[in-house]
């Protein structure tokens, strides 16, 4: 049975390495709450904020964030396979060295966000907002970026093989040194107007 809880403020609690199964989070605001090393699975987090949140090392599995905002968080060695953080924010939050496979993110604000040396595998990343994102050296594989606002966005030395570059503009992203496929290699001569023969 799927346990709901409504519009409650958790407070300075210590979950370090608690479980969460089933469970339905709704409107609620973490504050200050130790959970590292914690793990979720099917449990949802709907119009959540979490400040100052400690997600170190936690794993979370067919979990969902759905419109929550983390503000000053850390997500150092959080793990998420199969979850969704559809319209969820992330502001002044330490996103490294985050892992993500499967799930979707769309629609999720990253703005600015320092994501060097992260991985995103398989996963739904529609207009997801990476304006001015440092992504240098992370790995994007296989993800549907399209949509997606990349303006500014560092790309550096990334491993970006079999996804969608249907949304990049070369001209205004860094892209040195960055692991494309051949088929994404058509697609950005054809954004910069090159005939390919």
């Amino acid at each position: 049975m799927v346990k709901t809880i409504e519009g409650e403020t958790f407070r300075n609690e210590d979950w370090y390495g608690d479980e969460f199964t089933d469970s339905t989070y709704v409107g609620c605001t973490f504050l200050h709450v130790d959970l590292m090393e914690a793990s979720t699975r099917g449990t949802v987090f709907q119009d959540c904020t979490f400040g100052n949140v400690q997600f170190n090392a936690s794993r979370h599995t067919d979990s969902a964030f759905l419109r929550c905002t983390f503000k000053r968080c850390n997500l150092f060695e959080a793990e998420f396979t199969g979850c969704k953080f559809v319209g969820s924010t992330f502001t002044e939050s330490d996103l490294r060295p985050l892992r993500v496979f499967g799930g979707d993110w769309s629609f999720v604000g990253l703005s600015g966000a320092d994501l060097r040396g992260v991985r995103f595998e398989g996963v739904r990343m529609r207009e997801i907002d990476l304006t001015a994102a440092n992504c240098a050296e992370a790995a994007i594989v296989n993800v549907d970026l399209s949509g997606a606002q990349l303006h500014h966005a560092n790309l550096v030395r990334c491993d970006l093989r079999g996804s969608d570059l249907s949304a990049l503009d070369p001209s205004t992203t860094q892209l040195t040194g960055a692991i494309i496929d051949p088929a994404q290699a058509v697609v950005i001569a054809q954004t910069l107007g090159l005939e390919i023969r």
